[in-house]
């Protein structure tokens, strides 16, 4: 199967997960839903739908799309698969920055722009400490690997320390600490669909550049490559993104970390195709973990009688990423025993 065909079956997949996204839920049925998009329905199944169901979809879809493409720049601009948003301060960072602009009240909940900005000046902190320690590396993987997983524990070690001082605030703000799409409004959407579209038209600008890098600062070199300069635009790309999206719907973990070795396998390590690939992943996967998060919600609420539960996306993502890592690490065991 041609890159061509993969990526349309995979845009067909995004499709089919909006769908499923939409149609979840018990307010509204299914035939309800396609009611509503054919000009019908009732206000109350209008407002449900268009008010409430899809902008939490479309959401969910850009935060997934940007995550993956973070994670895809990251583990390339690095050389290594084990790079990614979660474990090198960037998300950690953003979600200590939307926490303690919430927690703390400097920042109005009700506000979205201003907890956006709030994270993204903690993603870029984050990535900025990361900098700092492992700069003088010169791009060696295990370094900034290692220096990264420090960054992301004194974080992350920060946020809990903010939630200590403001106690009050925690069920506020969860859900930047698990991730969930719940609440999410057409403000939401506005804020983050042109900042992800801008940098992620900048991820693909640097598809070139990032496969050089891929196969070592030598090579790279050798064909004329600035290293250092292009390494620096992919962790600026990749930070932007991760920032934009943890702002939006939190913490996701694993879904930058693991959707590139699902990209790289489909689509091989030309960032040409690699690239666009990982957004149609990361939106899949995260805009499937809300459907089913929602439906697992309801057969939850059903079996416990309770009115109102909400399982969040976050923790699907965490759990099934959690075996997907522990699967590609055994095979990367085997493979290496063998060779």
């Amino acid at each position: 199967m041609t890159h061509a065909r993969r990526a349309a079956a995979l845009l067909l997949l995004v499709l089919l997960v909006a769908a499923a996204g939409l149609v979840a839920g018990r307010a509204v049925p299914a035939s309800g839903v396609w009611e509503v998009f054919g000009g019908g329905g009732d206000p109350t199944a209008r407002h449900v739908v268009l008010r409430l169901r899809l902008p939490r979809t479309l959401v969910a879809l850009a935060a997934g799309a940007s995550l993956g493409l973070a994670g895809t720049v990251l583990q390339s601009a690095l050389r290594n698969p084990l790079a990614g948003p979660e474990v090198t301060g960037v998300t950690p960072g953003a979600v200590l920055g939307a926490v303690t602009a919430s927690g703390l009240g400097l920042a109005g909940w009700e506000s979205p722009a201003a907890v956006v900005t709030a994270a993204c000046l903690g993603g870029f902190a984050g990535a900025g400490l990361l900098w700092l320690l492992a700069g003088r590396g010169k791009g060696d993987p295990a370094r900034t690997a290692v220096h990264g997983v420090l960054v992301s524990a004194v974080l992350s070690g920060l946020t809990a320390m903010v939630l200590l001082v403001a106690p009050g605030e925690l069920g506020s703000v969860v859900q930047w600490l698990v991730g969930s799409t719940e609440g999410r409004v057409w403000e939401h959407w506005h804020l983050l669909w042109p900042w992800a579209a801008v940098w992620a038209l900048a991820a693909c600008a640097l598809a070139a550049p990032l496969t050089l890098l891929r196969c070592g600062d030598e090579q790279a070199s050798a064909a004329g490559l600035d290293t250092g300069r292009a390494r620096a635009a992919a962790l600026v790309c990749a930070v932007a993104l991760t920032a934009g999206a943890v702002s939006a719907v939190g913490a996701l973990g694993f879904v930058g970390l693991l959707v590139p070795h699902l990209a790289f396998a489909l689509f091989g390590a030309d960032l040409r195709a690699a690239l666009p690939g990982a957004a149609l992943l990361g939106a899949a996967v995260v805009g499937g973990a809300d459907a089913a998060a929602q439906w697992l919600s309801q057969l939850v609420a059903r079996a416990v009688d309770m009115d109102r539960l909400s399982v969040p996306a976050g923790a699907l993502t965490t759990c099934v990423g959690a075996v997907l890592l522990l699967m590609v690490a055994r095979r990367r065991t085997l493979n290496e025993e063998q060779g």
